[in-house]
């Protein structure tokens, strides 16, 4: 790939976003009720490719079922305030009520509050008595700590989200989660990420994972870019890691690993363009934050946004668009992309002539 000169010294390879591209129609174009917009990783099916992101906004027990039985997989934060308080309702109001000024020191304070393992085995279990698939997340410095409390309260699916993770992360103070080891030991498939560049996901793959997350620093309620300095527009990551995926298809002797588009996905276009890079399932935050049962009340943050050294996330006001149901169906009342998301999804793969999701990784793309 032909790199440009940022400096004499410096030298950059070009990347695009989800804004940069668009998807070319083709010279077939179907009914959209005759499209399936269903996936599945290891030995769970779902009809919609959507995973709600593990962040106290978009996510409470009670919407994790929700998304479960609208036919997508919910994911519930294990560090949030839902296993830190057994009724946090007041306080994610007050998060709500916060001025733009005192939030961040007010949720440092609200989230000190330990987690407690007894409050991690209640949600999954309340979660599974519904008989949707059970999932629940914890970030990579906290999975030894609570991995065995979750795999006992009979998560389906286990999801160790970062910022960033790393399949070579180097400690001179503690010993690192060996990945390859965790997973090998679990008897339930592992998601795990974020990762933006093709060498990194190939050495998440080869630990084992069943999915990667991508996308580093793209959400709407991050401040990496800022803070860090560091962001990958997502497009060119999700075709690069989606070219791991096909090279490690061979290298393994065709094990499948799924690519999950995790960042940046604030419209139902955004979906329909990350499918096109390559993903076969994206993680959304901002969208479902909006829906009327989300326990954001309007706001939407992260666990970056709570950081108790380096906040590198803001709580934000998106405000409500729908119900759930709405925003993932319709119907639509907004011309905008905020509703409707996999109404959306279906009427771009119909326009294009495909009928599933594999099938429309290989739509046309091109750089606007």
């Amino acid at each position: 790939m032909q790199e440009l000169e940022i400096g004499r010294a410096k030298w950059g390879r070009r990347a695009w976003s989800f804004d940069d591209i668009a998807i070319v129609p083709s010279r077939r174009t179907r009914d959209p009720e005759e499209v399936s917009t269903a996936w599945q990783i290891d030995a769970y099916r779902f009809e919609i490719p959507v995973l709600a992101a593990p962040m106290d906004s978009v996510m409470s027990p009670a919407t994790a079922v929700a998304v479960g039985k609208h036919g997508g997989l919910g994911v519930l934060d294990l560090e949030g305030l839902w296993t830190r308080f057994e009724d946090p309702s007041d306080l994610l109001a007050e998060i709500a009520s916060l001025d733009d000024a005192g939030a961040t020191r007010r949720m440092q304070e609200i989230y000190a509050e330990p987690i407690k393992t007894e409050l991690i085995t209640e949600r999954l279990r309340e979660m599974r008595a519904t008989g949707v698939t059970v999932a629940g997340s914890l970030s990579p410095q906290r999975t030894k700590e609570f991995f065995k409390t979750v795999v006992d309260a009979g998560v389906d699916m286990f999801v160790i989200r970062g910022t960033t993770v790393s399949a070579e992360h180097v400690s001179g103070q503690a010993e690192p989660l060996n990945l390859k080891e965790f997973i090998y030991e679990l008897d339930v498939p592992v998601i795990v990420g974020g990762c933006a560049t093709y060498q990194a996901a190939l050495h998440l793959m080869r630990t084992g994972a069943a999915g990667v997350l991508v996308g580093f620093g793209g959400g709407a309620a991050h401040t990496t870019r800022t803070v860090l300095g560091v962001a990958v527009p997502m497009a060119s990551a999700v075709a690069d890691v989606a070219a791991a995926r096909r090279d490690y298809l061979d290298e393994s002797g065709g094990r499948y690993v799924h690519v999950i588009a995790d960042g940046s996905i604030g419209k139902s276009g955004d979906i329909s363009k990350a499918i096109a890079c390559g993903a076969d399932a994206v993680m959304i935050g901002s969208p479902l934050a909006r829906a009327t049962e989300a326990p954001g009340r309007g706001y939407h943050w992260g666990s970056e946004a709570w950081h108790a050294h380096l906040p590198r996330g803001e709580r934000i006001q998106i405000g409500t668009s729908g119900s759930l149901e709405e925003i993932l169906f319709g119907p639509s009342v907004s011309p905008d992309g905020t509703m409707n998301l996999v109404g959306a999804l279906r009427r771009a793969m119909a326009t294009t002539g495909y009928t599933d999701l594999k099938e429309f990784q290989r739509v046309e793309v091109v750089v606007q």
